[in-house]
């Protein structure tokens, strides 16, 4: 349903109050299965963070499974009071793409579900795709109503000012395997009303090796406020992500904020290669997460780690940036903020 004529609504932006995060906790049927005794730990830590600033919504598989997270949860030190659990089916643990997106109209939140493939069938969704409409019958998200949309769209892929410019990748959004025969136009057309969005910012270049996602913006440039965009950057002009982020880099110094002034930019160094099974995986720390009073850092135990928290700590100074060792989340191709979507405030039960 597009919203009707003369509404008012806008895509929040993540620095916004927020009444809390959800993260999907991973289970013997994901991926993670052979390396749950490694991996639940960083869910863990990442809950613990979470709750001491806000609510945590935990998804969870079932009775026996909701005793296991709560288990866990209690051993690291999360806050119990803050955290409530829904049950739901889920092939995977990406809570990024497969939660809903929150809109504001009329000053009241909107949760919008839109269709998700497994990033253009390259994976398992059916549960997935399910999950949202699942836990609003719960009564998980409280009042908030849930809008379906006939759009295949991962919150990944979509980064908001949120004063109406949305920063995207035409790599991504474009995929035919994601929304086959649906132009560039036709879908800005509906990201402006589903979203309320009044510019589309569409980046052309940005890769990163081992990324199965077609380039999600939230591994790539991420606001950290009207004016100010983080963008990963490579300094080794040997490594064969060079050339594409540079470009990538170009692009965002040519791109202008509403007020056609430039952005300023913030350059995040590469961790030093990371691989699994031959393969290069796409560890970045443009895949922070902004919660009320601080910001989630991935780190990757790499000296690297250092100059990012630090430049995110000046991008970011109203806040406390912590790091998250993250080296047994990216064995998956992802990272922090992909585990998480966060909710503006109005949406979980406080």
């Amino acid at each position: 349903m597009n919203p009707a004529p003369g509404a008012t609504r806008r895509l929040p932006a993540e620095w916004e109050p927020q009444s809390g995060v959800q993260i999907t906790w991973p289970h013997a049927g994901t991926d993670w299965g052979p390396r749950l005794e490694t991996v639940e730990p960083v869910f863990a830590a990442i809950a613990a963070a979470i709750t001491r600033r806000e609510s945590l919504l935990v998804v969870c598989q079932g009775a026996d499974h909701q005793r296991h997270v709560h288990a866990h949860l209690a051993r690291c030190g999360a806050d119990l009071a803050r955290v409530q659990t829904g049950i739901a089916p889920a092939d995977d643990t990406w809570a990024r793409d497969h939660g809903p997106i929150t809109v504001i109209e009329h000053g009241q939140p909107r949760l919008l579900d839109f269709e998700f493939n497994g990033w253009g069938r390259k994976f398992p969704s059916d549960r997935d795709n399910l999950l949202t409409r699942n836990l609003a019958e719960q009564g998980c998200f409280g009042g908030t109503p849930v809008e379906p949309v006939d759009l295949v769209l991962e919150g990944g892929s979509i980064e908001s000012d949120g004063t109406g410019t949305i920063l995207t990748t035409s790599r991504c959004l474009l995929t035919p395997t994601r929304n086959p025969g649906r132009s560039r136009e036709a879908i800005e057309r509906q990201l402006r009303a589903e979203l309320g969005a009044e510019r589309i910012l569409w980046l052309e270049h940005g890769h990163l090796e081992g990324d199965d996602t077609d380039g999600h913006i939230d591994t790539l440039a991420r606001f950290c406020d009207p004016a100010t965009i983080a963008h990963a950057h490579c300094g080794d002009a040997d490594d064969p992500q060079h050339a594409e982020l540079a470009l990538m880099a170009d692009e965002l110094g040519r791109l202008r904020t509403a007020q056609g002034t430039p952005y300023a930019l913030v350059p995040l160094p590469l961790p030093a290669g990371i691989h699994a099974d031959g393969q290069r995986l796409p560890a970045t720390y443009a895949n922070f997460l902004v919660l009320n009073e601080a910001v989630l850092v991935p780190i990757y135990g790499d000296p690297a780690d250092t100059v990012a928290l630090e430049r995110l700590g000046a991008a970011f100074a109203d806040r406390s940036v912590t790091g998250i060792d993250c080296r047994e989340l990216i064995r998956q191709g992802g990272s922090l903020h992909c585990l998480t979507m966060q909710f503006p405030f109005g949406v979980l039960p406080q």
